[in-house]
């Protein structure tokens, strides 16, 4: 795919009426209060910051987590609703979620879901590392760490340069050398996590 697509990959916002300034929160259909809590307070650290009624269904609960920088992922639950184990595919379904976990903790963060009883997969994802679980409900979970320090506010520009690079190189996705190379020509320092070794390129939760 080349800089010549209908739909060019850029960090410069689009000609659009309205420019997002950030994803303020993400809702899910949940199941109970206590199953819920316990994935993501007690197992996945989010601090519960916000309990009151569904404002449309006054029946259930919506409970605020804060995901660890400000932003918010919210359930609706009630306490009638078992945990589930499977999750509805097709369009307008919920792939999975991700999440940023610190490079620093990305092995204690395997062992705290084996402890939890939670199966996972850890794969080298090449511009990025992740580890797949499931919530309580089945919903896929991604815990992601980055490979290398990238400045928040640089974020979209160095993605943007490795998909530049990714093209000229004509690789099927973006790598570790795209990644590196496109953090040294935007004249970033480079500062590479040390990260356990993990199987590179596709697959999933099992």
């Amino acid at each position: 795919m080349s800089q010549d697509h209908p739909n060019p990959v850029t960090p410069e916002l689009p000609d659009s009426p309205v420019h997002t300034t950030g994803t303020d929160h993400i809702t899910i259909w949940g199941s109970n209060e206590a199953d819920t809590i316990e994935f993501y307070r007690d197992l996945l650290g989010m601090p519960l910051v916000l309990r009151q009624p569904n404002l449309d269904d006054p029946s259930q609960t919506h409970l605020f987590f804060d995901t660890g920088d400000g932003r918010i992922l919210t359930f609706f639950v009630s306490d009638d609703r078992p945990s589930a184990r499977g999750q509805r595919a097709g369009v307008g379904a919920v792939h999975h979620l991700c999440f940023s976990v610190d490079p620093d903790e990305y092995e204690e963060t395997m062992q705290a879901l084996e402890d939890a009883g939670h199966g996972y997969n850890v794969f080298d994802r090449g511009i990025f590392h992740s580890i797949y679980t499931r919530d309580n409900n089945g919903l896929v979970i991604e815990l992601s760490t980055d490979k290398y320090e990238i400045p928040d506010d640089r974020r979209g520009e160095v993605l943007a340069k490795a998909q530049e690079l990714r093209e000229e190189d004509g690789a099927d996705y973006a790598k570790d050398e795209h990644l590196r190379g496109a953090i040294e020509a935007l004249g970033l320092e480079v500062v590479e996590h040390d990260l356990p070794d993990a199987d590179a390129g596709v697959g999933g939760v099992e």
